[in-house]
């Protein structure tokens, strides 16, 4: 969309944003992009990110990319797309409700996976393994963001997007606590939650669906706790409790938060999940073949640099560096094609229930 015009749009914008809450992001105060841009006439500047987010090939990808079963049977299950909108309208939700930036929200909760590696985070733990310099899917979507969309030169976002898109991981254990997230905006911290009290809800359901769990092997101080459901239940309790916390409203740097005992059923939630579905998927049969094909992958385009495009070979980027990036931009599908075609028989049964 062409900036051209006269600003009064924008302007406009930004003046509704006098409304929001002190605590509030709001864009005209921007901590800015790291190479100057004018502004837009029609668009404040985190709207501009929104859209910058949404239109690139990274996030296209997302529709192809294990959020945790590897390649269902099924059509209903979780995507990293689909995982993705659903962070968005939950971090909106509560935005709204807390009176906070909604586009900032947005922009950060549309980017914040764009650079999962393929087969989800059991591709994310092998290439961590086999990179010299590590991997993480935070690091890597501020990587996307800043230095790989748009030919290599990256889109520009504003600070406040970088710093949500690169902080919106969690450790495993009593994350709502962790001190670290005070430090952030009130809009990253609500993103960090709302990609938690998403993933939990629609893992769940998937399990479920999958057989893996009944409804009834969900703890019972989890299902005593989330009356409402899982979704709605941590919505309101955060919602709740960060408005009725007015220190809140005194500091930036306080942190959005949820009650002792939402907390608590989170976190059994959330061991429950990793020990009953997400250790031993990653652990089965098919986590092994992930493993496989990242391994051979990523070791076959470091001995044959001339298989990655020439696009991820730009300024100081080492042949490393490119397979790296290459590799992590991989859908689940083109992985398993392209180790198929270099090593037929290697994806197993995975190749043949998809294709």
């Amino acid at each position: 969309m062409s900036c051209d015009g006269d600003s009064a749009i924008r302007e406009h914008i930004e003046a509704a944003e006098d409304l929001l809450h002190s605590a509030a992001v709001h864009s005209k105060e921007s901590r800015g992009r790291a190479k100057f841009e004018a502004q837009c006439s029609m668009r404040a500047a985190f709207q501009i990110d929104r859209e910058r987010i949404i239109h690139t090939n990274a996030f296209r990808r997302l529709k192809h990319k294990t959020q945790v079963f590897i390649a269902p049977i099924g059509d209903h299950y979780a995507t990293r797309l689909s995982h993705t909108l659903e962070v968005t309208y939950t971090a909106r939700t509560i935005a709204r409700a807390l009176n906070v930036n909604e586009d900032l929200v947005e922009a950060i909760a549309l980017g914040h996976d764009l650079g999962h590696a393929p087969f989800g985070h059991v591709g994310e733990q092998i290439v961590d393994e086999m990179s010299t310099d590590g991997f993480s899917h935070s690091r890597q979507s501020l990587r996307i963001v800043d230095s790989i969309e748009d030919g290599g030169s990256g889109l520009n976002l504003t600070w406040e997007v970088r710093q949500g898109i690169v902080a919106h991981s969690k450790p495993r254990g009593d994350f709502v606590s962790d001190s670290r997230a005070s430090r952030l905006t009130l809009e990253a911290q609500i993103c960090r939650i709302a990609d938690a009290v998403a993933y939990l809800n629609h893992d769940v359901k998937d399990a479920i669906r999958a057989g893996l769990i009944s409804e009834m092997d969900i703890p019972g101080e989890v299902r005593a706790t989330m009356k409402r459901g899982i979704l709605d239940s941590m919505i309101r309790d955060v919602v709740e409790h960060s408005l009725l916390d007015d220190s809140l409203f005194k500091n930036k740097h306080q942190a959005i938060s949820m009650g002792d005992p939402m907390r608590e059923a989170v976190n059994i939630l959330r061991e429950f999940m990793f020990d009953r579905v997400y250790l031993p998927i990653n652990r089965g049969k098919q986590g092994q073949t992930a493993r496989s094909i990242i391994r051979f992958l990523y070791a076959y385009l470091a001995d044959h640099p001339e298989e990655i495009p020439n696009g991820y070979f730009r300024d100081e980027v080492t042949a490393e560096k490119a397979t790296v990036d290459y590799l992590a931009g991989m859908t689940d599908y083109f992985a398993l094609r392209m180790s198929e075609r270099l090593k037929p028989g290697i994806s197993g049964d995975i190749f043949e229930q998809l294709f």
